[in-house]
């Protein structure tokens, strides 16, 4: 119990950090209603702001790593939330340049924040937790904490362009990015004042001997593991999964004229809340049922939710408290209770009997992060060709590879190799 209170503190910076990274992210997501009026972006250039912010974790997935390894948890924490300051203020300066360029570019900055920050939140929660059952109920928890920032930041976004995609400005958004500056300075202040258990940082004499140049060359390597491997792919897929179902769904519904962006934007926020309900649900029950059985069973009823949004028509409606609502953006919103638990599975499952390649392991995985930028946008130039409807197909094969993941991939095979 003794050890549970001492962490707490460190627990709870990391869910705080988790809220950032969420809001943050899908400020950028949520921002494509906005771009497609101002800017006249196509479908698929909607998702460059999202784009470029996953693309920064291909870019600082490793080095992060390496950052984590060298300097720690804490100081990889404050330099992130600096980066992530002076990114969302790059990208609410591009609404008075009135610069396509500039919101992208603001938006990459941002993303090597979310990168370092995700490398950071999820080995120390799983070690906070002991790994196993128990570190997945851990980052489930936090995973709660995520998909409060998730909800709030489209929601917003949606409310202040208001019920006309042609009103739809950076400027008129840009309380959010306000909201989310001062965040990053608060963030930076408990940071600093907390203590931070730094478990994977490297040992004086490992710092020696890197210096000396004496460092033995280990001949494996997290790669090494065929279930990390095959996770990481996992995690490029599930990404791109979490972020196209609601990006391509809020593009969508916006620009039509009986929905609109404020009713689309509460909706995709209402996909975000339901990640919430089911990170609080797979928390509750994270230490009893396995993480390859979340991970199979929300995969095998997200597919057949998302076959109801191809298959249903878009002029389907349906009656929910007092609204008119798209039956097919209402299968959107359940979307979010199989897509809440998968991260935590994945990430699990994936560094589960790693040891000392824990961190190094973070760093590849963040780099595969990626996928939540290049899936989606692929996802729309489909969609700019066949339609928004359809183009969730690509979805759908993405989520038979975490079915395969669940049942096959997942098993460690590499058990022979030393990890202490």
């Amino acid at each position: 119990m003794g050890k549970n209170n001492s962490n707490l503190p460190a627990i709870i910076v990391m869910f705080a950090l988790f809220f950032i990274i969420a809001f943050v992210t899908n400020l950028a997501g949520s921002m494509g209603v906005v771009v497609t009026n101002q800017f006249g972006a196509t479908k698929a250039l909607s998702q460059l702001g999202s784009l470029a912010n996953f693309i920064a974790y291909a870019c600082m997935g490793i080095p992060a790593g390496i950052i984590l390894k060298r300097k720690g948890y804490k100081f990889t924490s404050l330099l992130a939330v600096v980066i992530g300051l002076v990114g969302v203020g790059v990208q609410f300066l591009s609404g008075y340049a009135q610069s396509f360029a500039v919101y992208v570019f603001g938006a990459f900055i941002a993303g090597f924040s979310m990168c370092m920050l995700n490398i950071v939140v999820n080995p120390m929660l799983n070690t906070l937790g002991g790994g196993g059952n128990r570190g997945n109920q851990l980052i489930q928890w936090g995973g709660s904490c995520n998909s409060i920032g998730a909800t709030i930041a489209p929601m917003l976004v949606g409310w202040l362009v208001g019920g006309s995609i042609q009103n739809a400005t950076v400027a008129k958004a840009a309380p959010v990015m306000v909201i989310a500056m001062v965040i990053f300075a608060l963030a930076f202040v408990i940071i600093a004042l907390t203590d931070i258990p730094e478990p994977h940082m490297e040992t004086a004499e490992e710092k020696a001997a890197r210096l000396a140049g004496n460092v033995n060359k280990d001949p494996h390597g997290p790669l090494s593991f065929r279930h990390f491997l095959l996770g990481a792919i996992a995690i490029f897929f599930y990404v791109g999964i979490e972020v196209g179902i609601p990006n391509t769904a809020n593009v969508f519904y916006s620009g039509l004229d009986w929905v609109g962006p404020a009713l689309a934007g509460t909706m995709v926020g209402g996909y975000w809340l339901c990640m919430l309900i089911g990170r609080l649900c797979g928390a509750s029950v994270g230490a009893k049922i396995s993480s390859k059985s979340m991970l199979l069973w929300t995969s095998l009823v997200a597919i057949l939710f998302l076959l109801c949004v191809i298959f249903i028509p878009e002029t389907a409606k349906v009656n929910l408290f007092g609204k008119t609502l798209p039956l097919g953006l209402v299968f959107i919103l359940l979307c979010g209770l199989c897509t809440s638990i998968m991260w935590g599975a994945i990430f699990n499952l994936a560094v589960e009997g790693l040891g000392k390649y824990t961190a190094p392991a973070s760093g590849i995985f963040m780099t595969l992060v990626c996928g939540g930028g290049i899936i989606p946008f692929v996802q729309n130039a489909i969609a700019d060709k066949v339609g928004s409807l359809q183009s969730y197909w690509l979805l759908i094969i993405c989520l038979g590879y975490l079915v395969y993941y669940a049942l096959v991939g997942s098993k460690n095979v590499n058990k022979d190799i030393v990890v202490e």
